[in-house]
């Protein structure tokens, strides 16, 4: 599989998105450029889920912009948290894996003998082959964020977005799965990763965007992880009051 890759870069411009209209992010702007792969990292409650979520347009802004360098849905596929999918639906792995055509050839229509061999490829490359028939809630959770993975691989997508996608698995399948995801920056393809292991961030991601809510760093991962930064966030993280008052869009004169 060879989807086009990103030509232009993902921009976030002032970008506040607000939940109840208290801000979850609130003022950022950076940028990740073509073929880069980024670690998204912040005390909890940060907003990097928000940020992820608002890249794929499953969130709107109150204020400021993205812009996708006007790739379609289509380029850009997202992995969400385990937490937020429900694996108790009565679905094959090999199902839930050839979704990643979907977008393709949309949901109405059979899958090729070749879109099918892709499925059992995709399967392979993830360390499950003989799993097509398995039930997804018979996995554990390392076997599921696997097929996740697979299904990515069918998506073929030249934007890859990527939410907590190491919590709660095993080292080895951590391992493997960091080697997808080193595969895909060669491949040119632009990953972004919201990521808590800072060693893990350190060896693996040459970018960073640090964030507490506020944006703290952003750039090369060297030098946005200094202790400074990280203490700052900290700080910052330490004084978010939930009940401050809500954050009001800037009406802008025509």
């Amino acid at each position: 599989m060879s989807g086009h890759r990103a030509e232009a870069p993902l921009v976030v411009e002032d970008l506040t998105v607000t939940y109840d209209r208290h801000p979850a992010v609130h003022h950022v702007s950076c940028r990740f450029e073509p073929g880069s792969l980024t670690a998204v990292v912040g005390p909890n409650g940060a907003g990097k889920s928000t940020l992820i979520k608002t890249l794929i347009g499953l969130l709107k802004p109150a204020e400021g912009r993205v812009s996708t360098g006007g790739l379609g849905r289509a380029d850009i596929a997202y992995l969400p948290q385990q937490a937020d999918i429900d694996r108790s639906f009565p679905i094959s792995v090999a199902d839930t894996v050839a979704l990643g055509h979907w977008r393709r050839v949309g949901i109405l229509r059979r899958l090729t003998g070749v879109m099918r061999h892709q499925v059992t490829e995709a399967l392979s490359a993830v360390g499950l082959e003989g799993f097509e028939n398995r039930a997804i809630g018979s996995l554990s959770v390392g076997q599921f964020q696997r097929v996740l993975f697979a299904r990515l691989l069918l998506q073929d997508a030249s934007v890859i977005l990527l939410d907590e996608p190491f919590n709660a698995i095993d080292a080895k399948t951590t391992a493997d799965l960091l080697a997808l995801v080193d595969r895909w920056h060669g491949e040119k393809r632009t990953v972004v990763a919201v990521l808590h292991d800072m060693e893990q961030v350190r060896g693996h991601f040459p970018n960073t965007v640090l964030m507490a809510r506020e944006l703290i760093a952003a750039g090369p991962t060297a030098t946005c992880l200094t202790p400074e930064h990280l203490l700052r966030a900290r700080h910052m993280s330490e004084r978010w009051d939930e009940g401050a008052a809500v954050c009001e869009p800037v009406r802008r004169r025509a």
